[in-house]
């Protein structure tokens, strides 16, 4: 029987500490209060448009907090570099030119280590709500893919619109980052 009295009497403070916690979450983002918190998040980084469109289009969004949407866009960062990785893999195979298959082969070795290490640890700081870590890692993401940029640079890439698309997804998950470090 002490267990159950115990339980009961802890169940107040569980809920107690919930409702602080609540609170706490709600007065570090006064945006919650509006009716819809994608579009609050969304304005607070530089490619609102693109935010909204990945943040609307999953449904898990209406009910995230910006902890939720922040990992939803560092998934989708990931997503992306994944399919950019496997691209440029298939690009390797298909060239008979060597400088680009030298070049493409330096962007597989910068986005090799963002597909496999660098977004999946700052997905797992996010839900561990490391924030700090997390933007470290966003940041690290940044530089490999700028460091593949700079490999085209003086001709056209092949890798332009996907590099520029990769380059925003990081923009914007480093944005809500930001915000969650803020809080």
């Amino acid at each position: 029987m002490k267990k159950t009295s115990t339980y009961v009497t802890s169940l107040p403070l569980h809920i107690l500490l919930l409702s602080c916690f609540l609170l706490h979450l709600t007065q570090s983002f006064p945006l919650l209060k509006d009716d819809d918190l994608v579009d609050q998040i969304c304005k607070k980084t530089p490619f609102y448009d693109l935010c909204s469109t990945i943040l609307h289009a999953n449904p898990l969004s209406p009910t995230s907090d910006p902890k939720g949407m922040a990992l939803i866009m560092v998934n989708d960062l990931l997503a992306n570099a994944s399919d950019t990785l496997s691209y440029i893999e298939e690009l390797i195979k298909q060239t008979s030119d060597k400088d680009l298959e030298q070049q493409l082969a330096f962007c597989a070795e910068s986005y090799i280590p963002v597909v496999k290490y660098i977004i999946p640890q700052a997905a797992e700081a996010i839900s561990q709500g490391r924030f700090g870590f997390a933007s470290y890692s966003i940041v690290d993401a940044e530089k490999e893919i700028g460091a593949c940029n700079k490999k085209f640079s003086g001709s056209s890439s092949v890798l332009g619109d996907r590099n520029s698309i990769m380059q925003k997804l990081v923009d914007v998950a480093a944005a809500i980052v930001k915000l969650l470090l803020n809080g």
